[in-house]
């Protein structure tokens, strides 16, 4: 094997390796400070890298920024990935996830963050609809799926909203099987069509 054979894969790794930096930095800093405040220079000191590197491998802020609301949105978090039992499944996820003391929940950060902003607010759009929003209206399927899925995501981010983000008093302080059972009450007519 020559040198250059052998340096090519080491190149790939470390260009995967570098990119991969970016957009942990990326989701990091658009989630803690929204798309205005958040800062290519900034993005590149938390990866470890120029900002010239940025636009070489993103092309542009809003570049990256698109593909770190893909990268939030994809991973099935609170919507999972089986029909089977999703009324509960999803209501379960939801009731746990918005304890007091949980993880955070960075995807719904991030909208939070970025919904006001007319530059980031389409692209968050079509990151929900794309991941989350599709994968839920396939799971549930039948008439208006598409719609029925949407509400389903205004409850569960309303939910997160007032339970983990304000912590209003009465969902903050809710027994988490109580929640889910009422979370799944709400849900059923969604999910499974009976919503005439």
């Amino acid at each position: 094997m020559s040198a250059e054979e052998s340096a090519t894969p080491a190149h790939r790794r470390d260009a995967v390796a570098t990119r991969e930096a970016i957009l942990a930095a990326a989701v990091a800093e658009f989630t803690e400070n929204g798309y205005a405040r958040a800062g290519v220079r900034q993005i590149a000191e938390r990866a470890g890298v120029t900002a010239m590197m940025i636009n070489r491998y993103f092309g542009s802020k809003q570049g990256l920024f698109a593909e770190a609301v893909d990268r939030s949105f994809a991973p099935a978090t609170v919507v999972g990935t089986e029909r089977r039992g999703l009324t509960q499944t999803m209501a379960r996820s939801l009731a746990e996830s918005t304890a007091p003391g949980a993880e955070r929940l960075d995807p719904f950060l991030l909208m939070l963050r970025c919904a006001s902003d007319p530059a980031a607010v389409d692209i968050v759009r079509r990151g929900i609809e794309a991941h989350v929003g599709s994968r839920l209206a396939g799971l549930i399927g039948g008439d208006e799926a598409d719609v029925r899925a949407q509400l389903g995501l205004a409850l569960a981010a309303g939910t997160w909203l007032l339970r983990a983000v304000i912590g209003t008093e009465a969902l903050a302080g809710a027994d988490d099987d109580r929640l889910a059972e009422l979370l799944a009450s709400m849900l059923e007519p969604i999910t499974s069509g009976d919503s005439r």
